[in-house]
């Protein structure tokens, strides 16, 4: 959250995050869309994400640092942070092909440093 990797910042460091279920493709594309610099975006699949992937929200999740997204299939599982600047392919990106039952997806680490000047 802070300046330095792996410390936040002195004082009040604050995170909010809202839960969102958005089983309409057209209710993510329009959240997708209100996105500003800076904002951290996590996702998680239960599932199947596929049919709420329009080719349009696939490459807001690209632009968002996504290296996985185009790729998935229906009944594989993902988990992903990425954000709005962040200008390079996320950390934190897990998924795996359904085969038999999925597996459980876990990322952990420091975000970069997000430019708020975009």
């Amino acid at each position: 959250m802070g300046g330095i990797k792996n410390n936040a910042g002195q004082g009040l460091n604050i995170v909010l995050n809202h839960l969102f279920v958005l089983q309409d493709p057209e209710e993510l594309l329009v959240y997708l869309k209100t996105l500003k610099p800076g904002n951290i975006v996590r996702v998680a699949s239960h599932i199947d994400p596929t049919p709420k992937l329009t080719d349009e929200i696939r490459e807001i999740f690209t632009a968002l640092g996504s290296t996985v997204v185009k790729s998935l299939k229906p009944r594989d599982s993902w988990v992903f942070t990425g954000a709005y600047g962040i200008n390079e392919a996320s950390p934190f990106e897990k998924s795996n092909v359904y085969e038999d039952w999925p597996e459980m997806g876990e990322i952990i680490g420091c975000f970069p440093r997000i430019s708020e000047t975009e």
